[in-house]
């Protein structure tokens, strides 16, 4: 099969939406976006990525591991177009809304929009009765929005601290003085869940991301912003990051 498109086949389809397909099971492993040949490029990535390597290993990325337990199979990854001639935006939009209705999938990221994603019409209708916390004049702060399947798979490995360790762990933090921010909200579908006063940050992975070593905020904190909604300004369409710094400022 091969794996690029012709310059006419990529002048025609624009941009699309695509999934990746295990053939050794029919389920879907990987959902993306983009336009050319990019549908092509995470099956090269993972070939280049093992070139030379000792074998796969349990912490190699999930996508990577998939991509060549099928090609050590003797099998092919079958490449699957959802729709194109798209415009960016709408291939953003539909990538969020397919990552959403397959579980089980090897992305890192939720895609674009997941503030507006599926949900429960119950937990939505909570979300938007509680009201919004009005913004700190005595202090800086980090948003991190937590997806509830990480805390479902943290609760199963750390009990009792789940929204920590979810929390804490491990972030692609744009260049900024993050010790000007002394403390992180917590928030999970639009909501503060809980406060935690940063004691330390710290590198990981290969110091490509940031965590961070913290406790519980005081109770005097927590009562103005826990169980409130974030304001509106935190979580309009296309705010992809899970990441956001506050947008007040102090003195």
């Amino acid at each position: 099969m091969s794996t690029d498109f012709t310059t006419d086949v990529i002048e025609k389809i624009g941009y699309y939406v695509y999934r990746l397909i295990d053939p050794r099971n029919g389920n879907t492993f990987y959902i993306g976006k983009g336009k050319g040949n990019r549908i092509f490029q995470h099956v090269k990535g993972a070939i280049d990525y093992y070139d030379g390597a000792d074998g796969i290993q349990d912490s190699d990325p999930n996508k990577l591991r998939t991509i060549m337990k099928i090609h050590q199979d003797g099998l092919e990854v079958i490449y699957i177009i959802q729709r194109w001639n798209l415009t960016e935006k709408e291939a953003f939009l539909i990538e969020a809304s397919l990552i959403d209705a397959f579980p089980g999938l090897t992305n890192l990221q939720r895609g674009h929009y997941f503030d507006t994603g599926v949900v429960n019409v119950r937990t939505l209708q909570k979300r938007f009765e509680r009201s919004v916390y009005d913004e700190p004049k005595d202090f800086k702060y980090l948003i991190i929005k937590v997806k509830t399947q990480t805390l479902d798979s943290m609760l199963q490995i750390y009990p009792q601290t789940y929204r920590y360790e979810a929390t804490r762990s491990a972030w692609r933090i744009k260049p900024k003085s993050i010790t000007e921010y002394p403390f992180v909200f917590s928030a999970t579908e639009g909501i503060v869940r809980e406060i935690y006063r940063i004691l330390e940050w710290y590198t990981v992975d290969d110091g490509t991301r940031v965590a961070f070593r913290g406790e519980i905020a005081s109770e005097t904190i927590r009562q103005r912003f826990v169980d409130k909604r974030l304001p509106d300004t935190y979580i309009k369409k296309g705010m992809a990051s899970p990441v956001l710094f506050s947008k007040n400022t102090i003195g």
